[in-house]
C-alpha cells in the first residue's frame, strides 16, 4: 500500500472487473503537483488502476514516483501529452480510463460517479466531471460551492472551434444538472477503452491542445455521445505543467493550438463553411498580431496546411467509416 500527501491507496495495478477505474496522468516537471493529484485519488469508491507517464521531467519527479511506489514510464524526453495518455492507456486494462492531468484534485467519490454515469449509458462514450478552477497554495481550502468553472463540457462554436461551457463563470443553475454534451474536456474526463481502442486514442501528431476536441469529434462521427456529470467534482489548475517547462509557453500554445484547431476543422467541417472559418482565422491572425503573437499562430496555420494531403485522407475515412453530421449537428449549439 502507498501513501501520498497522508492519503493511502489501495488498488494500483490490480485489477477487479468492473469496478475498476485506469487512471492515466501524464507528467511533465510536475513534482510540485503529483502528491495532491496522487493523494485524492483515495475515497474515490472504485479499484484505481494506476499509470502516471513521465515525459522526461528534470525537476526529481521520476525519483519520487520511485520512491514512492507509483507505477510509471518514465521516458527520455517529452513526447506530449496526446501520446502520452495514449501509452498509458495502452499499459493499463480497465474498461474505463480516467485522463488526468497532474495539476488536478478529486473530490472523494468522483469515480465512483463517473463510472456510474457511464456504465448506465451503453451509449456514452465517455463522461466529464465538474471542473473547478483551482486557485491559490496547497493550504487554501476547497469550497465547491464558491469555485468558478473551468469547464463543464465542451462545445462548438458554428465555425467549428471549441469552448469549454461556463469557463470562468460562477457555477450557473443551467449547468447543474447531468447532461449530454458535445465533448469532454481533456483535462479529466472518463473514456470508455471501448471507444479508445476503436478511434486509435488521441491524435498523437497534435503533441498537446485540441487533442481532446479532435477526438470528441471522431467519436461523434463514429455515433459515441458524452454527458456532464456535475456531481462529480474535479478541480483543475490550468497549463501548470506547460507554464513551467517551455522557455517561451505563450509562443507554443499559440502555434500549437492554429495548427491543430485547423487540423480538426478540415477533418469535418462542412465545406460550406470555408468562408466563415476564413473570415474567423484572419480575425485570429490580427489578434494574434496585436498580442505579438503573430509569428508563432502564423507558423501553427501554416504546419496544417502542410498536413492537408493526410487530413484530406482522413476526412473521407471518417465519412466512408462514419456520419460527419453527427458533429456537426452541434455547431452553434
Amino acid at each position: 500500500m502507498a501513501c501520498f500527501g497522508g492519503a493511502q491507496l489501495s488498488g494500483f495495478g490490480r485489477v477487479s472487473a468492473s469496478r475498476t477505474v485506469a487512471v492515466v496522468i501524464p507528467s511533465w516537471n510536475s513534482l510540485g503537483l503529483l502528491p495532491r493529484c496522487l493523494g485524492s485519488l483515495a475515497d474515490q469508491g472504485v479499484e484505481v488502476e494506476l499509470m502516471v507517464v513521465d515525459n522526461g521531467s528534470g525537476d526529481g519527479s521520476v525519483a519520487y514516483l520511485e520512491r514512492e511506489d507509483v507505477p510509471h514510464v518514465s521516458l527520455p524526453r517529452n513526447i506530449g501529452f496526446a501520446a502520452a495518455v495514449n501509452l498509458g492507456a495502452a499499459r493499463t486494462e480497465a474498461a474505463a480510463v480516467l485522463a488526468l492531468n497532474a495539476d488536478t484534485v478529486l473530490e472523494p467519490g468522483c469515480l465512483a460517479l463517473l463510472l456510474d454515469a457511464l456504465a448506465a449509458d451503453p451509449r456514452l462514450g465517455g463522461v466529464q466531471p465538474r471542473l473547478l478552477q483551482l486557485e491559490g497554495d496547497v493550504s487554501t481550502p476547497l469550497d465547491p460551492a464558491a469555485a468558478r468553472l473551468y469547464s463543464a463540457g465542451q462545445a462548438l462554436s458554428a465555425d467549428g472551434r471549441a469552448r469549454e461551457l461556463g469557463a470562468g463563470e460562477p457555477q450557473p443553475p443551467r449547468l447543474s444538472a447531468v447532461h449530454e454534451v458535445f465533448g469532454v474536456c481533456g483535462a479529466a474526463c472518463l473514456l470508455r477503452r471501448q471507444l479508445f481502442a476503436e478511434l486509435g486514442g488521441y491524435d498523437e501528431s497534435y503533441f498537446a491542445f485540441y487533442e481532446d476536441v479532435d477526438l470528441n469529434v471522431r467519436a461523434r462521427i463514429a455515433g459515441w455521445r458524452f454527458a456532464y456529470v456535475p456531481a462529480a467534482v474535479v478541480w483543475h489548475l490550468g497549463n501548470a505543467s506547460w507554464l513551467a517547462g517551455f522557455e517561451r509557453p505563450g509562443a507554443d500554445n499559440a502555434r500549437l493550438v492554429a495548427r491543430n484547431r485547423l487540423a480538426t476543422q478540415v477533418k469535418f467541417m462542412p465545406l460550406a463553411a470555408a468562408p466563415r472559418i476564413a473570415a474567423v482565422e484572419a480575425g485570429a491572425l490580427a489578434r494574434a498580431a496585436a498580442q505579438r503573437r503573430l509569428r508563432p499562430t502564423l507558423a501553427g496555420k501554416l504546419a496544417a496546411l502542410r498536413w492537408l494531403p493526410r487530413l484530406l485522407r482522413e476526412r473521407r475515412r471518417l465519412r466512408r467509416e462514419g456520419d460527419p453530421a453527427r458533429a456537426r449537428r452541434w455547431l452553434g449549439a
